[in-house]
């Protein structure tokens, strides 16, 4: 299909590309690597009288180590327009955090992870992405740029429903901040239709084991279960502190779900999907530990 008429815009800068979203409010788009955003239009599901490339402001990509300061401990910065191919061939990321590997090893297809940008993913918020669930298992948190100035959000406070963003309408998504996984292990498994598609469910997993085989810290994020990506908040209270023994990762993930209003489509019924979440639940933390 073909998408309906626009306004091509190319600000040269952070403050540039603030200003004009701020002067068209809810009828300008940003444009990043444009593998959500282009199939939206297409389908005519948004029809905005603007689009802003982003993709001629310098510095927007990059992978670098932040050290540990002022109480904070180190981190990995990165640039919202990195690509998910970047991503994937990252030495550093290799070494300090593997679950973001992990996640992009199974976005869409070699195409889209050539264009597609971790900052598009995020601030797109489909409640199907892989990469919402990883970051949010991270704990990590994101730099919003607008008119006003800088202000980081945690993740934590981000999502806020389908395709919804806790991001103002003249804000631009910089930059994402990740732990350092020192001495951690993670894992994400995803349920799809086929190996390109969006997640049925996508399960991201970090932990931490002690020496005595204990678990001493554990985060687990779901996309594709309900209107955004979630932490299964009780099923970490129910494996903290204990040994991650197949029975009792199996009666924990059995609430993975519990309380979460679970969404039913085309692709799978509700009860479907929330059977689906318990399955690959149980097997991404087991893949992890």
């Amino acid at each position: 299909m073909i998408p309906p008429k626009f306004e091509y815009v190319a600000p040269a800068s952070l403050s540039e590309a603030a200003a004009f979203l701020a002067a068209h409010p809810g009828d300008a788009k940003l444009l990043a690597g444009g593998q959500s955003l282009i199939p939206v239009l297409k389908l005519r599901l948004a029809s905005p009288g603007f689009l802003v490339d982003l993709g001629r402001i310098a510095g927007l990509s990059y992978i670098r180590e932040e050290p540990a300061s002022g109480g904070k401990p180190g981190a990995v910065a990165i640039g919202a327009m990195t690509t998910y191919a970047e991503i994937k061939q990252s030495a550093l990321l290799r070494e300090k955090c593997p679950l973001l590997q992990q996640t992009v090893a199974v976005v869409a297809d070699v195409q889209v992870r050539n264009r597609g940008t971790l900052g598009g993913s995020l601030a797109h918020a489909d409640p199907s992405a892989d990469m919402p669930a990883a970051i949010l298992a991270l704990g990590g948190e994101l730099k919003a740029v607008g008119p006003k100035g800088e202000r980081w959000i945690a993740v934590g406070e981000y999502f806020q429903g389908m395709f919804a963003t806790a991001l103002a309408p003249d804000e631009v998504l910089t930059e994402i901040r990740v732990p350092v996984l020192t001495g951690q292990r993670s894992a994400y498994l995803k349920a799809a239709r086929r190996a390109t598609d969006f997640a049925l469910v996508g399960v991201a997993v970090r932990l931490r084991v002690g020496k005595d085989e204990k678990c001493e810290e554990i985060s687990i994020a779901l996309t594709g279960v309900t209107d955004r990506a979630f932490r299964a908040a009780g099923v970490e209270r129910a494996l903290q502190g204990k040994r991650l023994e197949p029975k009792l990762i199996e009666q924990a993930t059995a609430d993975v779900v519990q309380g979460v209003n679970v969404m039913g489509n085309i692709h799978g019924g509700a009860e479907y999907r929330a059977q689906v979440a318990r399955v690959y639940a149980a097997r991404a933390i087991a893949a992890a530990k």
